[in-house]
């Protein structure tokens, strides 16, 4: 059976495929066209339109869709920019770059001494119309101060402003490296997908693969 992968961001592509250990397919490289409006105000709910929107495209017979809608979400803005992650600071349908968009959130905490913030990734395996499973998790960490303190190669999006406490990082199993917090973009792809928003969902997500036969 064909998996695929309601998402045109290749990189989203690359970590799930690492997480599930599997091969997904997704439209862009298909040539189907597919961009459906995120309508929602809530992850779950936009992951499960966007896995029954390739479904109308694909047929009955398309296989297995998983979707996902993520984001990040800070306290001091009131949860922004949340579902509107990918779109945060877009202005007459003129999206930003990823730097444009760290740099616009570092503008707008400025020197709010509250960074606390969180990953969030909603996850929908959609089996038929009827039959489906949505899983949500969270990666918990603070924005950085400032853009002098961006760090790591790795990652995408908003992974280099993003840092996990050093305690957080000992708790979820890693070698201790002298107390030092890590920005997302730090870590190695096998510890992102270990701790992350996504790796986390995937993994819950594989084993309904598992229980499924699929």
């Amino acid at each position: 059976m064909d998996i695929w992968f309601a998402t045109n961001n290749l990189h989203k592509k690359e970590e799930l495929q690492a997480i599930l250990n599997i091969k997904l397919k997704i439209p862009c490289e298909e040539g189907i066209k597919f961009d459906p409006d995120e309508i929602y105000s809530s992850f779950h709910e936009n992951a499960l339109l966007k896995a029954r929107e390739l479904k109308k495209l694909l047929g009955k017979d398309g296989g297995a869709i998983i979707a996902d809608d993520s984001g990040l979400c800070v306290d001091a803005l009131g949860g922004r920019p949340g579902v509107y992650s990918a779109r945060y600071g877009e202005k007459d349908g003129k999206k930003l770059t990823s730097p444009e968009r760290n740099s616009l959130l570092l503008e707008e905490l400025g020197d709010n001494p509250k960074r606390s913030a969180r990953f969030v990734c909603a996850m929908v395996l959609l089996l038929d119309d009827n039959r489906f499973f949505i899983v949500q998790e969270t990666l918990e960490g603070e924005i950085i101060k400032s853009a002098e303190l961006a760090r790591g190669d790795g990652g995408f999006g908003y992974d280099p402003v993003f840092s996990i406490p050093a305690a957080n990082l000992c708790l979820a199993g890693f070698a201790d490296n002298g107390g030092v917090d890590r920005t997302l973009a730090e870590l190695s792809p096998e510890e992102k997908n270990t701790i992350s928003h996504r790796g986390k969902a995937g993994i819950q997500i594989a084993n309904l693969l598992n229980r499924n036969g699929i």
